[in-house]
């Protein structure tokens, strides 16, 4: 059977001879199927080409946020660096302030504030020691949050990286950063309570200073002692005075000793016109033998406050001011408490 053809007539819009040309059938099939293929590879060549092309500025992108992420990230080591020498400052200056001030350590929270915790590249058992001895139920969960954040995200206890198995791996991963980053500010949380509650001491303390008498009251000299003494009154008895005398012109000032309030002003057959301040801490402070009195009961006042005047009011053999302290409503020396005697 003689295979079908096809014939194609060549002509020119010119004159000219036309031309034929015959082509057998499955050589047409055979170029159209090759045609097919080739147009079919250059299609996938573009698109590997174009795929080339955009994975090349994916590649491009992703060194570009890589790089710019390494720069941040060393940016954060630094910072991170910084605070953590702040906060070994801070906790430097807390303890010289614990021991100027002689604060003690029996305080919870102000042992939270100073915890020994080692630096990141060192044995960590000692920080291991100092969580375990926190009462959980003491410790606010914004303190805690750090270390569940931590054993979450390493999938494991947290106590694995307080043994020192993440010490062994390289310093610039983000689980080290991360684990550095929570630390400290579980630490800085800390060093605030203990902050805040040195603070708070000291300022007591500082209330206890400003209440506690340590200045002469009157510009004089000591005339009797605090204690037994021949009784002025009675020739050959003993007397027991409650304070001590300090002989002084009268209107002399008579300063307050210490803050306080003042909360008993009047006339005393002993001590004539008494001034009596409450300056709190169970201590009082008397002044007697007065011949005038500057302040009212109620009236606060402070450490070198004139008051009064020296005087000779009262059971006395002359002007002189009668300078009592009480602690709990015990008579003291008050030579024990004055600082500055002439």
């Amino acid at each position: 059977m003689e295979s079908k053809t096809y014939t194609f007539l060549i002509t020119s819009n010119r004159e000219g001879k036309t031309r034929t040309l015959t082509v057998r059938s499955s050589w047409l099939k055979a170029f159209a199927a090759l045609s097919i293929i080739f147009a079919v590879l250059i299609a996938a060549a573009g698109v590997d080409y174009f795929g080339l092309l955009l994975s090349q500025s994916q590649s491009k992108r992703l060194q570009a946020e890589n790089a710019q992420l390494t720069r941040e990230f060393s940016v954060v080591k630094g910072k991170l660096a910084t605070l953590e020498n702040s906060l070994d400052q801070i906790q430097t200056l807390t303890t010289k302030i614990k021991l100027i001030t002689d604060v003690g350590d029996n305080d919870r929270v102000m042992n939270l504030s100073i915890p020994q915790v080692p630096r990141f590249h060192q044995n960590m058992a000692l920080y291991e020691n100092h969580v375990s001895g926190v009462d959980a139920t003491r410790v606010p969960a914004s303190i805690a949050q750090p270390f569940q954040q931590d054993a979450t995200f390493l999938q494991r206890p947290v106590l694995d990286v307080i043994d020192g198995e993440l010490a062994a791996t390289p310093n610039d991963k983000y689980a080290n950063l991360s684990i550095r980053i929570d630390r400290a500010v579980q630490q800085s949380r800390l060093e605030e309570q203990g902050v805040i509650r040195l603070q708070e001491l000291l300022q007591e303390r500082q209330s206890i200073l400003n209440s506690t008498p340590t200045i002469m009251p009157v510009h004089g000299f000591f005339s009797s002692p605090f204690g037994y003494r021949p009784d002025p009154f009675v020739p050959g008895g003993l007397d027991f005075h409650p304070g001590v005398d300090i002989a002084a012109p009268i209107g002399t000032p008579v300063h307050a000793t210490a803050n306080g309030v003042v909360s008993f002003v009047g006339y005393d057959a002993g001590y004539g016109k008494l001034v009596e301040i409450d300056n709190g801490y169970g201590v009082q402070t008397l002044f007697g033998h007065n011949s005038q009195i500057y302040v009212q009961v109620g009236q606060k006042v402070t450490r070198g406050e004139v008051i009064s005047a020296v005087g000779d009011t009262g059971r006395s053999t002359g002007p002189h001011s009668h300078y009592e302290i009480r602690v709990d409503g015990v008579p003291v020396n008050p030579m024990q408490y004055i600082l500055n005697p002439p």
